[in-house]
């Protein structure tokens, strides 16, 4: 088959969740990014429990829509595949500057990102790309991109925290896996680096994640 692939570029829309609402009581503004088989609206559940007044939640969508099996009746989305991967990152990158432009964030709240399993990957690398910083960063149950080097992170303030959480069962993170994750994050993050591993499998531990951030 003698076929081209060809690039175009065109504007598009997306929607993402808010929980709770931003304040002067705000102390808190959370950044997460959902799992693979995740809509933003039922992550955002997840979140429920933390103190409405002093907590601002911002869950941002995938975009790659799909019907859940085996009833393919549920609704579930996807960050990115190994298919164009890089191209398919820029959109997502150029979809949360428009979420963060949009939502006109206070510089002066407590911002900490949180990326659960696929959703690590995208947290990652958009605050390398676009050197963010934040005061804490969750890596929860997934896996650190390859091509992420320490100099991507150099722009992060000292004081910034980051926790590596995971399940001692996790059906897709292995021992040998999460040796490997544990050394790509020390390599990126060094000293700054807090490990916790707890008993269970491949779920969001929400009583840890409100522990860790102070809650």
């Amino acid at each position: 088959m003698n076929s081209t692939q060809k690039e175009i570029s065109y504007q598009t829309s997306n929607t993402y969740e808010t929980l709770n609402s931003l304040t002067d009581k705000t102390k808190n503004i959370w950044f997460v990014c959902h799992g693979m088989g995740f809509l933003s609206r039922y992550f955002l559940r997840y979140f429920e429990s933390l103190n409405k007044e002093e907590n601002f939640i911002i869950a941002p969508q995938a975009p790659s829509k799909y019907y859940l099996p085996p009833k393919m009746r549920h609704v579930g989305a996807s960050w990115l595949t190994k298919e164009n991967t890089q191209l398919e990152m820029e959109n997502i990158i150029r979809y949360f500057d428009g979420l963060f432009k949009q939502e006109k964030l206070p510089p002066q709240s407590n911002f900490i990102v949180l990326g659960f399993s696929q959703g690590v990957s995208v947290a990652l690398r958009y605050l390398a790309k676009r050197e963010i910083s934040c005061d804490q960063i969750i890596i929860h149950s997934g896996k650190i991109p390859h091509e992420l080097k320490p100099l991507d992170f150099e722009h992060l303030p000292q004081s910034t925290k980051v926790l590596l959480i995971y399940g001692n069962q996790d059906e897709y993170l292995d021992a040998p896996q999460i040796e490997i994750e544990i050394n790509r994050a020390k390599s990126l993050f060094g000293d700054r680096l807090e490990i916790y591993p707890f008993e269970g499998g491949h779920e969001i531990n929400m009583n840890l994640v409100s522990e860790l951030a102070g809650e």
